[in-house]
């Protein structure tokens, strides 16, 4: 979307798309190359099992990584700053939450029926050959299409607002919302939005990250089917391989769920010809 090589600048390519330029640029990141690969190492087995806790990743590690000896105090630090947390039941449920004020979860037993009628939305840890950044994305939960995604080095609530207001400008408005209980969500900047349009707000549980599952599923899609086998050197090649990620996973990935049709497909209601050139292969 957004070219080096164009005559316009960077900044003026992304005023005139009004869209976030953090993904576009990459700052070294300030942990040490042991904490780097222990988080490369808890994603990939934190995909493969999103039920470990602290104490079972700890034992992993030291299990199968033998020049590896770390403790739990080290991986609890890792876990948050991987904003993880193990699905299942967590010791002290019956605490309320910190924050100033967290909304009920609206989905419950209520049924999806039509696009725009729930968005999702979640963070998550993208890690490179040297250092990470975190991608936000935006879902419709009826057609599983990612409305709009950004990459930056920092989990903060004005880069969350931003990415979902260019949503907004996008496409209809939702009835529902839905995040977990994360600070960038709670706060005023995010809310603020969200009640300014006039949506209504849903939050997961405390620890109920099976709550927001399907965002959680296409977490796993995207690490599996591009990010472990594609890792980039920096910021910019990420965003460029992860844009033709997602227009090939909204355009041509059939959804097993939805009898194999693509999710832009299902939430545009029309056939798109739009294809990805990295993943579209022809036969001669």
């Amino acid at each position: 979307m957004i070219s080096k090589t164009h005559q316009l600048s960077q900044r003026k390519q992304a005023e005139l798309l009004s869209v976030w330029r953090s993904g576009m640029y990459y700052k070294p990141s300030v942990e040490t190359a042991l904490n780097l690969r222990l988080m490369n190492i808890i994603d990939h087995q934190y995909t493969a099992t999103p039920f470990y806790g602290v104490p079972r990743m700890t034992d992993f590690i030291n299990r199968h990584y033998f020049d590896l000896q770390v403790n739990k105090k080290r991986v609890r630090r890792l876990y948050k700053l991987l904003d993880i947390r193990a699905i299942g039941p967590n010791p002290y449920t019956s605490k309320s939450d910190p924050v100033a004020y967290k909304y009920p979860y609206l989905l419950k037993n209520l049924k999806i029926k039509k696009p725009n009628q729930v968005w999702v939305s979640d963070i998550t840890y993208i890690g490179m050959r040297k250092g990470f950044m975190y991608l936000y994305a935006i879902m419709d939960l009826y057609s599983r299409c990612i409305l709009n995604w950004g990459l930056s080095n920092t989990m903060i609530a004005k880069w969350c607002a931003q990415i979902t207001k260019e949503a907004f400008l996008l496409h209809s408005l939702p009835e529902i919302f839905n995040t977990d209980q994360g600070s960038q969500f709670t706060s005023d900047v995010f809310t603020g939005l969200l009640n300014s349009e006039k949506i209504k707000i849903s939050m997961d549980g405390k620890g109920r990250a099976v709550d927001n599952i399907f965002i959680e599923r296409f977490w796993r899609s995207i690490k599996q089917e591009y990010v472990y086998i594609n890792p980039h050197n920096g910021g910019y090649e990420l965003y460029q391989g992860i844009e033709e990620y997602m227009r090939f996973y909204n355009h041509e990935r059939g959804h097993q769920t939805l009898d194999r049709t693509p999710s832009a497909e299902l939430y545009y209601g029309k056939k798109i010809n739009f294809k990805s050139t990295k993943y579209l292969t022809k036969v001669v």
